[in-house]
Formats: C-alpha cells, structure tokens, sequence
C-alpha cells in the first residue's frame, strides 16, 4: 500500500515529526485517528486506543516483529522496570519475535507475565519491545517528535509545542484585576520569548542559547502573587528540556500547527459522515485523506496523482510519493 510507502519513507528520512489525534467512530464505538507528519508527508490511521503502546505499534509502520536490542532495553531503563526482570530479557538469547503471539510466550517462559507489581513489566516490556523493532528498521533516526504534551507521545527525543504550551496561560480562570494583570504580564513575557526563539531559528548561534535559557527560567520561576498561575508556571518550568529542544535542534518547529491543520479533514470527515462501519472503509479513508495531504505538500495535484494511479488515458506519470518524501527530506544538521 503507497500509504504505508510514505510513512515508512517518512519516519526514515524525518529530522523531525509532528503528532496529534482526534476522536473517531468506527463501527459505533469510539475511538481515535492519530496524525503522523511533517513538511513532506501526512499519514493517519483510526485505532481504537490513545495509549502509548498503540503509538509505538503505529510508528512500526506496518512491521508486526518484536526486537530486544539496546535501544529497547535503554526504553525500559528510562521507564524503570525491575533491574533482575531486565536482566531476564538482555540475557536470554531470543532477542526477536515475529508477531505477538511469540512476544507473549517469551514473556510467559521468562516469568514475566505473572508477576503482578508496579510499573505493569508486560507493559513496559512491550512498549520496549516496540521501540526496539522502531529502531530495528531504521525509524525516527535522531529525529524529534514534537507533540501537545499527550502522554502517549512521550517516546525517543521529544519536543513541545509552545502554543499549547501558552494556551494552558491564556485559559486559566481569573477572579481578580490583579490576577488577570498578571496573566496579561505573563503572556507578554511568553510571547516575546516565543518571537526571539523563531528569530533563533532562522539564525541559530551559541552564543544566544545561554541566554534564551535565562529567560525561560525568569519567566518561569516568577512568583505573580496569582498562586494557580503560578502552579501552572512551575509545571511548564518543568519542561524546560522539551520546550527548549529548538536551541539544540533548531530545525524542528515551535508548534504542532501542521499535524492539528492536517488532522482538520479527519475532523470534518467525522462531522459530515459520523464514522466508519467496514475495517476496509475505515483504512480507505486513513490512506486516501493522508495521501491527499502528502500530494499537497509535495506539490501534486491530487487528481493528477488519482488519474496516474488509475492509468487514466492521457494522464501525467506521478512516480511513488515515498520517492519523493525521501528525496525532498531535509539532510540532519
């Protein structure tokens, strides 16, 4: 399918991705499509969960396999699985798993799966698993994923958007004169640091990065007087790493605007036609929506690129749009 074609192109070549979701109907029950892109390629695909691990099975790209590899294991050092369940894994001698059936007996002959304590090591296991097949098939190579702060998107390198980020701000309930003066301040403050991190972006210099941090921190660390404004800015101050990840990958956008302009058809869809009752019409949909968006930013007309694909007498030849993704993708920094 060129669909999968072009997600897998993308996640090759990406420098960095967007993500978002939305809800979804398929066959009367609610679930959710997630977004996957950036300038050169959009994919979609309807599932019935949010979670992290449905993420991570989306980012294969279509691959089923299981892999225990570095990678992998650093994933469930980070989440922090057990030490000796660890060890279990790294040591044994199967290290891959074509499907999830043979994934589920390893974690049964290993003992894993009937341990009952907490974090869930079936689930970390296997969100570690699914990061190792990522990694196993060339995906996400040192490229960020920058999200809304879902934690379902929280895997690999990540970055934050900084609309989403000032929205939290410009949202809160205020009562008082002196509350709605400081949030007032504060938006300022933020959007002024938003304007001089674009600038960085354009022309990135080390020189600037130390003191962009210094204003983050400044306005971060503010006391306002306002005490749930001020809760609000110790959580964000928290995410000084993701939301200042454009000083050491100045390539990467400050928002998610793309993914939330590009789920906007998933949205209308859903509006004008409820949801989905077949699996077919369902990945028809998801494929034909994200290879429309793909031929936009590449710059193909989407009739040319159906007439091609459909050997239309008299149509233009529109060679495979993975070709393009990864002939047009940016090369790393």
């Amino acid at each position: 399918m060129e669909a999968r074609g072009v997600l897998r192109a993308g996640l090759q070549s990406a420098t960095w991705i967007t993500v978002d979701d939305t809800g979804a109907r398929h066959q009367a029950t609610n679930g959710s499509c997630t977004q996957i892109g950036n300038a050169q390629f959009a994919w979609f695909a309807t599932t019935g969960s949010k979670s992290r691990l449905n993420f991570l099975e989306l980012l294969r790209a279509g691959h089923g396999d299981y892999v225990i590899n570095a990678e992998a294991l650093a994933y469930m050092r980070g989440r922090v699985l057990a030490g000796p369940i660890l060890a279990r894994l790294a040591e044994h001698a199967d290290r891959a798993f074509a499907d999830r059936a043979a994934w589920n007996a390893h974690l049964d002959r290993l003992g894993i799966s009937a341990l009952t304590v907490n974090p869930d090591p079936v689930l970390i296991a296997t969100e570690g698993a699914l990061w190792g097949s990522i990694k196993a098939h060339g995906f996400l190579p040192n490229t960020v994923i920058v999200s809304d702060d879902a934690g379902q998107f929280h895997v690999g390198e990540h970055g934050l958007c900084w609309v989403h980020a000032e929205r939290l701000v410009h949202k809160l309930d205020t009562f008082t004169d002196a509350q709605r003066a400081a949030q007032r301040r504060i938006r300022a403050l933020i959007w002024r640091l938003y304007r001089d991190l674009k600038a960085y972006r354009r022309n990135p210099a080390n020189a600037r990065k130390a003191a962009l941090r210094a204003r983050f921190d400044r306005i971060f660390t503010r006391k306002t007087g306002f005490v749930t404004l001020d809760r609000l800015l110790a959580r964000l101050h928290a995410n000084k790493s993701e939301l200042l990840k454009v000083l050491d990958r100045p390539e990467i956008p400050l928002h998610t605007n793309g993914s939330e302009n590009d789920i906007r058809c998933q949205v209308t869809k859903r509006k004008i036609s409820g949801g989905t009752r077949s699996d077919a019409g369902r990945d028809c949909r998801d494929a034909l929506l994200g290879l429309n968006k793909t031929c936009a930013k590449l710059g193909i007309a989407f009739w040319d690129y159906l007439g091609a694909r459909l050997a239309v007498p008299g149509s233009i030849a529109i060679p495979s749009l993975a070709e393009l993704v990864s002939a047009r993708a940016p090369q790393p920094p």
